[in-house]
């Protein structure tokens, strides 16, 4: 077995999400490379450091890439080698981390964005910005996912935890004809021999016929069909994330805001609008599934009169 193919399995045994596992791979072949394409059973410690230096150093890239890269390296030694690395790595030049406010958008603003979207984009936005949602999370949700009647929206496996959140009501028409657009299509690829959605390995092992039944299919599937490796048949994935952060950057353009808007800017206004609409805090962290209040804690300090109630001398 190739030594990547190795890496690979053991992520999935480890139930990182796909996107971590890309991320993981890419810097453990940027590891290998940098030092000459050595196995990694061959290095250790000494290795690690000089390349994370290397990339906080020569190639000046911020704090968060510095972990990511580190717990990337940790994560191999320890669950793929079986060789953890010390905990204090002796001579590591950490990257300089700077402490930045999130950008927030006023209602207004967020309006505005959503306004000028392309039609066919426009609902998973809008989730992030009613709901809170990651854009993984928005485009990765089942029509299962999706409660009408209570009103919630369930996000499984978001930085591995499980949690419900809110379903906009102005939002419930739409989300009922994007289900049933996401029911003619698959229908159609039922039709033509095709229509299986990939599922969790212990969920496809104890449900084997699950992969077939519309509830499991993505809410926003993706264009093109690709073969599901577990199954053999043809079925959609869920829409990429990559035209959806495109057209969010050309909307905020067209609108006229001048401010860095990402697919991540609506999470954190929905937050914003939260707390200024009085909801606590605690609240919040359940709703965007944060695991310590810390996190959510970051909220308060750029809400217009600040954590404190401070208001300026001049707006008296």
């Amino acid at each position: 077995m190739k030594f990547m193919d190795r890496v690979r399995i053991v992520m999935a045994e480890k139930r990182l999400a796909d996107s971590t596992c890309r991320s993981y791979c890419g810097w453990v072949r940027s590891y290998i490379r940098f030092h000459g394409v050595r196995h990694p059973r061959e290095m250790g410690g000494e290795e690690v450091v000089a390349y994370l230096n290397h990339l906080a150093v020569e190639r000046k890239v911020a704090a968060g890439t510095q972990n990511q890269a580190l717990n990337a390296l940790v994560f191999l030694y320890r669950n793929v080698l079986g060789a953890p690395l010390p905990d204090a790595m002796e001579g590591l030049t950490p990257a300089k981390r700077r402490k930045r406010p999130p950008v927030v958008l006023s209602h207004q603003e967020a309006l505005r964005i959503i306004e000028a979207l392309d039609p066919d984009v426009r609902l998973p936005v809008k989730l992030m910005y009613g709901a809170g949602l990651r854009v993984g999370e928005a485009l990765s949700l089942r029509i299962k996912d999706v409660d009408l009647e209570v009103g919630r929206l369930m996000v499984y496996e978001a930085k591995q935890k499980d949690r419900y959140t809110v379903m906009p009501v102005s939002l419930r028409e739409s989300l009922e004809v994007q289900i049933e657009r996401a029911r003619v299509r698959f229908e159609k690829d039922v039709a033509a021999g095709a229509g299986s959605v990939r599922l969790p390995e212990a969920l496809a092992r104890k449900l084997p016929a699950a992969h077939r039944e519309l509830r499991w299919q993505f809410l926003f599937p993706a264009s093109r069909l690709t073969l599901n490796e577990g199954t053999g048949i043809e079925g959609r994935w869920h829409a990429h994330r990559s035209p959806v952060q495109k057209a969010v950057r050309n909307a905020t353009e067209r609108a006229g805001i001048n401010k860095r808007v990402t697919c991540h800017t609506f999470r954190h206004t929905f937050a914003t609008e939260q707390l200024r609409g009085g909801t606590d805090i605690r609240t919040i962290q359940r709703l965007l599934g944060h695991t310590s209040v810390k996190t959510t804690m970051i909220y308060t300090h750029i809400l217009d009169r600040g954590p404190l109630g401070v208001v300026s001398p001049l707006d008296r």
